[in-house]
């Protein structure tokens, strides 16, 4: 995926669910319509990019990765109109350039042209896959989520002469009895097909902190992680709310002769706001490619008011 980015003010710790999701359909935008019956933005609106100018008081920051479905010029169009559940059925879409034609060069990034992450809208169905290309452009991987519901499904690659990546989001439904989930509680230790994964580190916000996280098995440390796409490990988390992108990759690489193949995998990241965050981290071992998630909570806690005392007149 994607060079480290500029993630924002991150901590873990107690906070309010994100407080700025009141703008949620203003900044996450529609999903993109089936191919031949796109729609061109009204005159004089315009996503704002990574570089772009800032659009009044409220814009002078640019806005988090995935919140667009167009960007720079860049539009992510889907050709299926839904996901589908149980037995996976290919998944076809579209990254058109700013010409209006699909694009079809690329800058490969941590060993892929192009990585598709798949997340149902409560943060559950976390999917990590990577499509392949046909000439024309046309993107398709099997694919198949574990329930109905919304899904963001999240496109994050570089086009070909461009330094920086881009992380477009559309929404997908997957039709069916939609039932959603709450968000686990915070917790510094998961476990995932008998691995036990620790996360430790307080990052302060504004600033690029540390966050490490070790894998263990039946107590003991791993220290024999294996190289997945160029990585000991690959870190992708998104807020609460809105479902802002944030991917981040560990310090070092395999084979530079500073790095260890675990237990350890640190990350350095920066978060755009205090909220509550999933994160996603994904490692190999032993052949297999796990995915371990965490809840983490960024900034101070939000004070609350307190209730009125009735007890006296």
């Amino acid at each position: 995926m994607r060079t480290p980015m500029r993630l924002g003010a991150f901590a873990l710790g107690l906070a309010a669910v994100f407080a700025a999701s009141a703008g949620l359909g203003r900044l996450t935008g529609p999903a993109a319509p089936p191919a031949g019956h796109e729609q061109t933005p009204a005159h004089g609106t315009a996503a704002a990019g990574h570089d772009g100018p800032a659009a009044g008081p409220a814009a002078a920051a640019p806005l988090p990765a995935g919140l667009q479905v167009t960007e720079d010029g860049y539009r992510l169009v889907p050709l299926s109109g839904t996901l589908a559940t149980g037995t996976p059925h290919p998944f076809r879409f579209r990254v058109l350039g700013p010409d209006g034609a699909p694009l079809t060069r690329y800058q490969p990034s941590h060993d892929k042209d192009l990585h598709l992450v798949v997340v149902r809208r409560d943060l559950a169905g976390f999917r990590h896959v990577h499509p392949t290309m046909a000439a024309d452009g046309t993107w398709s991987v099997p694919l198949a989520v574990p329930a109905p519901g919304t899904y963001r499904v999240f496109a994050d690659f570089v086009p070909a002469g461009r330094d920086d990546g881009l992380t477009l989001g559309v929404d997908v439904p997957a039709p069916g009895d939609h039932r959603p989930v709450p968000v686990p509680a915070p917790a510094r230790t998961t476990t995932v097909d008998g691995y036990t994964v620790t996360l430790a580190g307080e990052l302060t916000p504004g600033t690029s902190s540390p966050v490490t996280l070790s894998v263990s098995r039946a107590g003991r440390p791993v220290t024999d992680l294996q190289p997945y796409l160029g990585a000991y490990g690959h870190l992708v988390a998104l807020r609460d709310g809105d479902l802002a992108y944030l991917h981040v990759h560990p310090d070092g690489a395999p084979g530079d002769g500073r790095t260890p193949p675990g237990p350890a995998v640190t990350f350095h990241a920066e978060v755009p706001s205090a909220g509550t965050y999933r994160l996603y981290l994904d490692f190999r071992h032993a052949g297999t490619v796990r995915t371990a998630e965490f809840t983490a909570v960024a900034g101070k806690p939000v004070p609350q008011p307190e209730a009125p005392d009735h007890t006296h007149g």
